[in-house]
């Protein structure tokens, strides 16, 4: 990027400014053309009204090198904002790595095969990038999160651990949600015509990476819960002490989250106030538990795990900012 520095002139009751000569002549710009501006609060941006990110193409030779293997390596290009994703071989590639690859397919949203044969794969990232909105993901991200945790609270206070067995499956949604919106965040931060598409500063960009990394560890740390409550023993006076404070903890997520996106203060101030009372819930039954001579163990790794997803909807509340007067 070159930086250049210009001196602003008045023409009438117009504030001009001039464009650099090397711009102009990269783009084939002439004074009839038209340029579009976007402004934020700080700085703006000037690019031509037909620009748009050129689509990023890599191959993959294969067999690829000792240690390396063909998922990893195709959601690595996918996270890095490849469009299109060649894999080519001078033999035939492998029945094995072909069903990997079809299995990396659905684990990444908008990625599809458009072409086949013995010794090549190519796949394309179909989306527009444009249509896809960081908002929605990680709101699509904190609803299957917010489902999974529901079906927790309500198996603590009827019982029935049926739910609970189908929740890892739903937590491989919020991971390809996740890969989606990393790979939306490093383009926008590569192309500021998606920036100002999604009205995010860098401050933002940066905000919404924490986010969504603190909600795709959530998802893990509520699998962990499912299959710890599936194998416990635990009795009903115990399961009702989890229930005591689980139960207020998705209202606590719900406002976490709408907070952030709606950049709320109030809101995520409201967030903050639950998440306290709730950890007070929480020390207190702890410290019931440690006065008993018989202490659960499993129960008391139930209630680390239930800290730990609070502490995620705290995290995610610190990321509000504050309003300064």
């Amino acid at each position: 990027m070159t930086t250049f520095t210009r001196r602003l002139q008045k023409i009438g009751s117009s504030i001009l400014v001039s464009l650099p000569k090397e711009w102009i002549d990269a783009n084939n710009l002439d004074k009839t053309n038209q340029v579009e501006i976007e402004t934020n609060q700080n700085n703006l941006s000037i690019r031509t009204q037909l620009s748009k990110r050129p689509s990023k193409e890599i191959e993959i030779s294969y067999p690829l090198p000792k240690g390396e293997s063909i998922v990893p390596t195709i959601t690595g290009a996918y996270l890095l904002g490849y469009d299109i994703i060649k894999i080519v071989s001078k033999s035939p590639i492998s029945i094995a790595d072909r069903e990997s690859v079809r299995g990396s397919m659905r684990r990444l949203v908008g990625m599809e095969i458009i072409d086949e044969d013995a010794t090549n794969i190519s796949v394309q990232f179909l989306l527009d990038e444009t249509s896809v909105n960081p908002q929605n993901i990680l709101k699509r991200m904190s609803s299957i999160a917010l489902g999974m945790f529901t079906d927790v609270v309500s198996s603590l206070e009827s019982g029935d651990k049926t739910n609970l067995e189908t929740i890892s499956n739903r937590d491989a949604e919020i991971n390809r949600q996740y890969f989606l919106l990393v790979r939306l965040i490093r383009s926008t931060i590569m192309d500021t015509r998606l920036a100002g598409i999604f009205n995010l500063e860098n401050i933002d960009i940066l905000d919404y990476r924490i986010a969504a990394n603190t909600l795709e560890i959530a998802g893990d740390t509520v699998v962990e819960l499912a299959e710890s409550l599936i194998k416990s023993n635990l009795s009903k006076t115990e399961l009702k002490k989890l229930h005591g404070f689980t139960k207020d903890m998705p209202e606590i997520q719900s406002k976490s989250i709408d907070s952030f996106i709606s950049n709320d203060r109030s809101l995520a101030i409201n967030a903050i106030t639950l998440q306290r009372n709730n950890s007070a819930k929480i020390s207190k039954i702890r410290s019931s538990l440690e006065n008993k001579k018989q202490i659960s163990l499993a129960l008391f790794d139930l209630i680390y795990m239930f800290e730990k997803i609070l502490q995620s909807w705290s995290d995610i509340t610190d990321l509000v900012k504050p309003s300064y007067k």
